[in-house]
């Protein structure tokens, strides 16, 4: 079935409908990741978007359980080139289209997907609507009606109802989950983590009630502006004497709270891309996802040190709190897909809790 992609400026993409039949709309946003469509579409980061995929071909390797990174699609529509008939994989237990049909998410397929990122890319990313409206006047007259794809409610629509417990692992950590990916949680347990993860909006002594080693500051959606009530818990928790990590929106978090200010990027960085370490001159290809960064002259100060720079464009993609040692990156350590070469980062934090807790032994 014929379908179209109008951008809020009134450029319209036609192609052929995949996934489930209708509309969707959403801030569209390109991905150049190779490979891991699955894992991008149901990350929690990716509410609210319509992901265009630049890798031509997808679907190639099919959808399974293992590799959805919660329990549904969350972006809100997909973009691709050229939709593969087949899934040749062992582990492959369904084709794209028949999970997007099933899981509800419109995408449109055959489409110059190249054209579509270079006219993101020089116009910035911009809501849009996925539609089999043959009535282009129409199509252009909704997407100009389209709102930006922010708000507290993205956070709140994705984040933890009660408390969940992950056992195993000798350091207990609390997770606040503005979004968390299984990725995540996987990853603080193999680096010998008890996880427990609480929704966003948890008060700061009810995680402190809990007794954690450890913080750890999740991924999520959206402007972190718009998460604003966490800060107050950030600073309570750093005041008695807890690390915490962060990452993705968790790392914006932590740079807020600790007093720098952020701003929206023109397109985003979503896919892998290089990121220098600055304490070891280590470059890491790294995975990302995110529409915001620190302004790196707010963190000038003498209590903070950014220990990680986007070598595209030196944007800020890590910090670290000299007095306390607690550190946050703007990438996903995990990846889910990507590189695993970053994942080194959470035995550094297990190192950090480890050594806490030698000094609160020692009476330090």
């Amino acid at each position: 079935m014929k379908a179209y992609l109008c951008l809020q400026d009134g450029t319209v993409f036609a192609g052929e409908s995949i996934g489930l039949t209708g509309e969707a709309s959403g801030e569209v946003c390109f991905n150049t990741s190779i490979t891991g469509y699955q894992e991008i579409i149901t990350d929690p980061s990716c509410v609210g978007q319509i992901i265009v995929f630049t890798y031509p071909l997808l679907g190639n390797y099919g959808v399974n359980p293992l590799d959805a990174q919660s329990a549904k699609v969350q972006a809100s529509g997909i973009v691709i080139k050229e939709a593969a008939h087949y899934a040749s994989n062992y582990r492959a237990r369904q084709s794209l289209h028949s999970y997007l049909a099933e899981q509800g998410v419109v995408g449109i397929k055959d489409i110059d997907t190249r054209a579509l990122t270079r006219h993101l890319r020089d116009h910035g990313t911009m809501p849009g609507i996925i539609s089999t409206e043959e009535d282009l006047a129409v199509l252009r007259q909704k997407a100009q009606g389209l709102k930006p794809v922010v708000g507290p409610e993205l956070v709140q629509g994705v984040t933890t109802k009660g408390k969940q417990v992950f056992s195993g692992g000798q350091y207990p950590v609390v997770l606040l989950n503005f979004g968390v990916k299984k990725g995540i949680i996987e990853a603080l347990q193999a680096a010998d983590c008890q996880v427990t993860v609480v929704g966003a909006g948890t008060p700061a002594e009810e995680i402190l009630a809990l007794n954690p080693a450890g913080v750890f500051l999740s991924g999520g959606p959206g402007d972190p502006r718009d998460v604003a009530y966490a800060l107050p818990v950030i600073k309570e928790i750093m005041g008695q004497g807890i690390p915490l990590m962060g990452v993705g929106l968790g790392h914006l978090l932590f740079g807020l709270a600790l007093g720098g200010t952020v701003s929206a990027l023109k397109h985003g960085h979503r896919g892998d891309y290089p990121v220098k370490d600055l304490r070891s001159n280590r470059i890491y290809i790294t995975a990302q996802n995110h529409g915001y960064v620190l302004e790196q002259d707010s963190l000038a100060t003498e209590e903070l040190e950014i220990t990680h720079l986007n070598l595209h464009d030196q944007t800020v993609e890590g910090l670290r709190h000299k007095p306390s040692g607690s550190f946050s990156v703007q990438f996903n350590p995990e990846a889910q897909p990507g590189p695993q070469e970053a994942k080194v980062l959470f035995q550094q934090f297990v190192e950090l809790l480890a050594e806490k807790q030698q000094d609160r032994r020692g009476g330090r």
